[in-house]
C-alpha cells in the first residue's frame, strides 16, 4: 500500500516513530479488511474522514492503546475511523490525549482512562478488542511476561498485537559513540540492558529475547522491525542541513528496519503477531 505521512509528519520526533506507523498502519488495514463488511465502519469525525477512511481500510476496529500517552499512535488510528481507547497512568497524558483528539476531530472515537497493563482488566474488558498496542510497556514494568499476557488476554481470537520496545544494543551503540565506554560495557554485559544506575530505562531486550517473549504469550510473530537505527544518532541539525535530508534519513530508517543485522543495533524493536 502507500506510504502515508507520518502521524505529525517530519522533522525528528516523528521520524523516528515513522516506520512503526506504516507497519502498523498497513497492519491494521489488512486485520481491518479480514474482519469483515467495509459499511460497518465508525461512525465519521467533523470533517468526515473517519467513515471515508474506515471504508478504505476494510471494517473499523477496537483498539486498545496500553501506556499510549497523549496518542501518538491513537489518533492517527482514530483518523482511520477505527475506535481507540487508550489505558495510561498519567492524568496530564491523557489530558494531552483529550486535547489532541479533538483537535484532530476524532473525539468522539478515542476514549482514555486511567490505569496500567498489570491491572489492565479494572479497566479494560478481556479478548474485546480487535488489535492492542503495547508500545514502551515492556521497558517499564515490573514483570514484562505478566503484562504481555494481559495485552494479549485483551485480544479477540486472531487478534492483531504490536509490541514496541527498547532495544539493547541501540543502546550499548549510543554510550559507545558518545566516548562512555565503560556504561557501553555495562549496558552490553549486565543482563538487563541498563549502562548505570542513572538510566532512566530499566530494561531493554535483544531482538531473540523480545521475540521470545512475545511468542511465549501465545502470539504468531509475523514481522520483526528495528526502529531509530540512525535517527538517534544523526547530530542535531545534520539531517536538516539539506533539501530532502530528512526524507532520505527516513528511507534509510526503512531499509534498515528490515534488515535483522540492523535490528541487532536499533535503538528500538517492533513486533508485529497475531493471538493465536
Amino acid at each position: 500500500m502507500p506510504r502515508s505521512t507520518p502521524p505529525d509528519h517530519l522533522p525528528r520526533a516523528s521520524l523516528r516513530a515513522a516506520v512503526v506507523w506504516e507497519a502498523l498502519e498497513e497492519a491494521l488495514s489488512r486485520h481491518g479488511a479480514a474482519r469483515g463488511d467495509a459499511g460497518d465502519g465508525g461512525a465519521a469525525g467533523a470533517d468526515g474522514r473517519g467513515e471515508a477512511d474506515a471504508g478504505a481500510a476494510g471494517r473499523a476496529l477496537d483498539v486498545l492503546d496500553t501506556g499510549g500517552g497523549t496518542g501518538g499512535f491513537a489518533v492517527p488510528a482514530a483518523l482511520l475511523g477505527h475506535r481507540v481507547t487508550v489505558v495510561d497512568p498519567s492524568p496530564n497524558a491523557l489530558f494531552g490525549l483529550q486535547r489532541r483528539a479533538a483537535e484532530a476531530g476524532v473525539a468522539d472515537r478515542v476514549h482514555g482512562v486511567q490505569g496500567d497493563i498489570h491491572a489492565l482488566f479494572d479497566v479494560a474488558e478481556p479478548g474485546a478488542y480487535d488489535a492492542v498496542l503495547c508500545h514502551g510497556v515492556l521497558e517499564y514494568v515490573d514483570d514484562p511476561a505478566a503484562g504481555l499476557a494481559n495485552a494479549v488476554a485483551a485480544l479477540r481470537p486472531g487478534g492483531l498485537l504490536s509490541v514496541l520496545a527498547a532495544g539493547l544494543g541501540g543502546a550499548v551503540l549510543a554510550r559507545a559513540l558518545a566516548g562512555h565506554f565503560s556504561s557501553a560495557h555495562r549496558a552490553l554485559t549486565g543482563g538487563d540492558g541498563r549502562w548505570g544506575e542513572a538510566d532512566p530505562v530499566p530494561r531493554r531486550f535483544t531482538p531473540e529475547e523480545l521475540t521470545r517473549l512475545v511468542a511465549a504469550a501465545g502470539v504468531d510473530v509475523r514481522a520483526v522491525q528495528g526502529v531509530r537505527t540512525f535517527s538517534d544518532l544523526v547530530p542535531d541539525g545534520l539531517a536538516e542541513s539539506e533539501p530532502g535530508a530528512l526524507d532520505a534519513l527516513l528511507e534509510l530508517e526503512r531499509a534498515a528496519a528490515e534488515s535483522p543485522a540492523f535490528q541487532h543495533v536499533a535503538a528500538q524493536l517492533h513486533v508485529l503477531g497475531g493471538r493465536k
